[in-house]
């Protein structure tokens, strides 16, 4: 199993040079999870850059991997991260999610860069 990032679908979604190397490592739906963290600032980035539409079919597709809500478990388990790696809020959630999914995170950004169970393709 695999948490995707925000970065990830971002980088996906925009063509970057990074895609054929994102595409080698993203999960297919049955493999792939989805904090609802990442869904909002999905769309939040959608509706901004692309609109309405695309925004709603992108959330539709993560609709199908396995969506996983923040709760309490995963509130303790971010609030630790935060304390013990500095994790903004945000990341912290995505990075718990993984941890107690068994999942690794696969991700662009570079503060994750030494956390176990992280997949960084780096952005050159």
């Amino acid at each position: 199993m695999r948490v995707v990032d925000t970065s990830i679908w971002i980088e996906w979604l925009i063509d970057s040079p990074l895609k054929q190397e994102i595409a080698k490592e993203f999960p297919n739906a049955t493999h792939c999870i989805v904090p609802t963290i990442v869904q909002l600032e999905l769309y939040k980035w959608l509706l901004r850059e692309m609109g309405e539409v695309e925004a709603d079919q992108v959330i539709s597709f993560t609709q199908t991997c396995a969506v996983v809500p923040l709760d309490t478990r995963i509130a303790l388990e971010a609030a630790e991260l935060h304390r013990q790696y500095k994790l903004a809020t945000a990341d912290a959630i995505v990075y718990a999610t993984a941890l107690i999914n068994s999942a690794d995170l696969i991700t662009c950004d570079a503060h994750f860069a030494s956390l176990p169970n992280v997949v960084l393709i780096r952005k050159s």
